[in-house]
């Protein structure tokens, strides 16, 4: 099975890719995409949905777990992501590939089980469960790429709760 994650962004938005075997799995690839800076929010959100066509096309995930937004203290950056959320959603929808969402506070209490943890320990956790070198970098990829994993173990809890 393979495991698309999304933390949407309107200039920048992380991705990750995980394979997954049975009760193993695998970093594929992280990465970030950019928009042209300084753009209007169209021109953004089309390349947006530009690069989840070909994305989707190129690794073709059977899921996609995308970050719920939550509310900050900035309206119009929540509303222009809310924008490029449904651009990401709208390509997977089209694309006939099935969609998950969790929220940070779903994310850090995953890693330790009280929700609360800095951005350093989750770092090191996808060191350490993935056996790397060193911390992911750019910072974020750690991010993508827990919120990939997190599905993978929700996927194996359901499972193995449906076997029983």
């Amino acid at each position: 099975m393979r495991i698309l994650w999304i933390d949407p962004g309107t200039t920048t938005i992380w991705f990750a890719i995980l394979d997954k075997d049975g009760m193993n799995n695998y970093i594929v690839d992280y990465w970030i995409f950019s928009t042209t800076p300084k753009m209007e929010l169209s021109v953004k959100l089309l390349e947006i949905w530009m690069d989840m066509k070909d994305i989707i096309e190129k690794y073709k995930p059977d899921i996609v777990s995308i970050e719920k937004l939550f509310f900050q203290t900035n309206l119009k950056t929540w509303i222009d992501v809310a924008h490029a959320r449904w651009v990401i959603m709208y390509e997977c929808i089209r694309a006939n590939v099935k969609i998950v969402e969790y929220t940070p506070l779903q994310v850090k209490k995953a890693i330790t089980w009280h929700g609360k943890c800095n951005k350093l320990q989750l770092q090191n956790a996808i060191k350490m469960i993935f056996k790397m070198d060193e911390i992911p970098k750019p910072d974020d990829a750690a991010d993508a790429i827990w919120l990939a994993y997190m599905w993978s173990l929700n996927s194996n809890f359901i499972m193995n709760r449906w076997m029983l």
